[in-house]
């Protein structure tokens, strides 16, 4: 089963953008987060503390933003997946999806927008080694039993 947390169109003022211009006045920017997870029990028992607390989510996302001045929102982006995946426990996979709106293009535009998808390798790596190990106690308790 998939389980997905999402947080859409988050918005910030920030001062991010490869023109100077655009660190100094600034822009709106809006990040949409889609966070794979297991929060099975966590619904079956109805408690937060078992599945990924999305307030918390958003106030680090917060962080994120505010704490440095990006030239590219393809940095924005990686550097939210990154963060927020090596921060919070049960994430399986993360797709990070950063948007600018107003865009120093020289014509018009909705947006410009930037995603990134980050598989959490180590706990893929770490199933695949407890598989391993499974296979292989079968194997031995198969060969001790002949």
């Amino acid at each position: 089963m998939t389980n997905i947390i999402r947080i859409k169109n988050a918005q910030f003022y920030a001062y991010h953008g490869a023109l100077k211009e655009e660190q100094n006045i600034g822009g709106k920017f809006e990040v949409d987060i889609d966070i794979y997870t297991d929060f099975r029990k966590a619904a079956e028992i109805d408690e937060l503390h078992l599945t990924i607390d999305y307030h918390k989510v958003y106030k680090f996302l917060e962080k994120i933003i505010h704490s440095h001045k990006y030239y590219l929102i393809e940095t924005i982006a990686t550097v939210i997946a990154n963060e927020i995946s090596n921060h919070f426990d049960g994430i399986e996979k993360i797709k990070v999806k950063v948007r600018k709106r107003s865009v120093p293009v020289g014509g018009m535009l909705d947006f410009v927008e930037a995603e990134v998808v980050k598989e959490n390798t180590s706990k893929n790596s770490d199933k695949a080694q407890l598989k391993s190990s499974f296979r292989q106690a079968q194997s031995t308790a198969v060969q001790s039993d002949e």
